[in-house]
């Protein structure tokens, strides 16, 4: 790339008309509400894009993604770009502790022989299923009472091969993460300068991911779930499509299930087959 394209890049602004016209398309794809607030982001977000393709202007470049080639492969960049991907390791905790104190041992009773099947809708770059992971091994202590799974979704492919390859930067890990399973569950890098720390191979045997956009009519999931993690996604999303969303959702929750959302997030009023068992804790009727 030459270096008045790089310049044009570094001047492309995003306008108004061409804001609308792409959030538009990015809610009806996604659900996600595309507000005048997020221009600035979006375009900040996009403009890495716009150099990595060598187009210079956003007039270009939606040109592209609205063509024929680009709808069909350049869109999931889009949504990678607009995906916020806000995690953290047990985050909103006390959702691990009702998963520990009354979710675990009541499987462990009625299905000892069973493979405890877990959820992590949107799990970003996986901090969620690990966390999940961790928290159901040391339920389990190193016995083989039973033995679980953890398939993670997320509309971003990028976000995806991050949780895949499962590694973490110090900073994520601490101090969320408790020393003695830092030390017990991630293996430290052995370049001290990265400063960083991978899953151990008994945690990520353990994990399975896929891409799943929620604004599909069905998800390619083979299976149903014990549980179901869906925390802080919904509020992107307009209260119709909430409920439409966890309906779907729904769907792939056993009987009996449970399903935990995030504490910014509320059900009252919605159409559901959910009981509400905790604050933010639901079970499949």
């Amino acid at each position: 790339m030459v270096f008045d394209d790089i310049r044009n890049i570094y001047k492309a602004e995003l306008s108004d008309d061409q804001f609308d016209k792409l959030g538009a398309f990015i809610n009806r794809e996604t659900g996600i509400k595309m507000p005048p607030a997020k221009k600035v982001m979006v375009q900040a977000r996009l403009k890495k894009r716009l150099k990595e393709l060598g187009i210079p202007t956003f007039e270009a470049y939606l040109q592209y993604v609205f063509g024929k080639d680009g709808i069909e492969s350049e869109v999931v960049y889009v949504f990678d770009a607009i995906s916020t991907n806000k995690t953290d390791f047990f985050r909103e905790p006390v959702h691990f502790s009702f998963l520990k104190e009354h979710v675990l041992p009541e499987f462990k009773a009625k299905n000892n022989s069973s493979t405890l099947k877990v959820w992590s809708a949107a799990c970003s770059s996986g901090e969620e299923p690990y966390t999940l992971a961790m928290s159901i091994s040391e339920f389990l202590g190193g016995g083989k009472d039973f033995d679980f799974r953890i398939h993670g979704t997320d509309i971003s492919t990028l976000i995806l091969k991050m949780a895949l390859n499962a590694v973490f930067t110090e900073e994520r890990l601490r101090p969320a993460v408790p020393e003695y399973l830092v030390r017990k569950y991630f293996m430290k890098s052995t370049d001290a300068v990265k400063r960083t720390y991978r899953a151990v191979p008994e945690l990520r045997q353990k994990m399975s991911f896929s891409r799943v956009n929620f604004m599909d009519e069905s998800y390619p999931l083979s299976e149903k779930f014990d549980v179901i993690f869906c925390r802080n996604v919904l509020i992107y999303f307009d209260r119709n499509v909430q409920e439409a969303v966890v309906q779907k959702i729904c769907r792939y929750l056993k009987p009996g299930g449970y399903f935990f959302h995030g504490h910014s997030e509320s059900l009252i009023g919605m159409n559901l087959p959910l009981k509400n068992v905790r604050p933010t804790v639901f079970q499949k009727i």
